[in-house]
């Protein structure tokens, strides 16, 4: 299953972003879908999750300014990042997972927070 992102870039401090990971086939097959990012020297990290019933999870730092969505329609899935901080630069990578445990992962895309 290929994933592709895309919506990295470079923004000030304050900003947003919104990032898109759009997939093959139908996404209403991944029970889980979510973005990870690594800094660089750091191991990587969950940001936030959403299942295929809505239900969303999110890393502390992220909450109340990052929301994650999925839209079936489209076989894409988003992550709209407000108030963007330094400390959120990474390389942020979109993952899916599937029956019986079947996990896929994007090739990533750069965010650079500038202060």
């Amino acid at each position: 299953e290929q994933l592709v992102e895309s919506g990295g870039g470079l923004v000030q401090s304050g900003g947003s972003l919104r990032l898109s990971c759009t997939a093959e086939g139908d996404i209403r097959r991944f029970y889980e879908m979510g973005w990870y990012r690594q800094s660089q020297g750091k191991q990587r990290e969950l940001v936030a999750t959403v299942t295929a019933g809505a239900d969303t999870n999110y890393v502390d730092s992220v909450k109340g300014r990052f929301t994650i969505s999925r839209d079936n329609a489209k076989n894409t899935l988003y992550l709209q990042m407000n108030s963007l901080k330094p400390e959120d630069t990474a390389v942020y990578y979109c993952n899916a997972k599937s029956a019986p445990r079947y996990e896929y992962w994007g090739q990533g895309t750069q965010v650079t927070v500038s202060s």
